[in-house]
């Protein structure tokens, strides 16, 4: 299983995640708001402002610090590092 830094410490499992979002729109914000109604809604932020919000397979809604770009360059960074270590 592999495994993101979302900020903070906080982990979460790729292969479970299904996108991320940035947090700045309003149906985001609504989804968030129905999440949180639902008690399904882990917030990762650590009391900073929400960048951005990670949809997962199981229907929980996460959010994060830290800026979608972010998550991709991390992302990118961990890919290039597994097809280094195969090699």
């Amino acid at each position: 299983m592999k495994l993101l830094n979302i900020g903070f410490g906080n982990l979460l499992s790729l292969e479970k995640m299904v996108c991320v979002l940035t947090s700045e729109s309003s149906p985001v914000r609504r989804l968030i708001h129905l999440a949180k109604d639902k008690n399904i809604l882990i917030d990762a932020t650590c009391g900073r402002k929400t960048q951005s919000v990670f949809i997962m397979n199981s229907g929980h809604v996460i959010l994060s610090a830290l800026t979608p770009e972010k998550i991709l360059s991390k992302v990118e960074k961990e890919e290039l590092e597994s097809l280094n270590s195969n090699n």
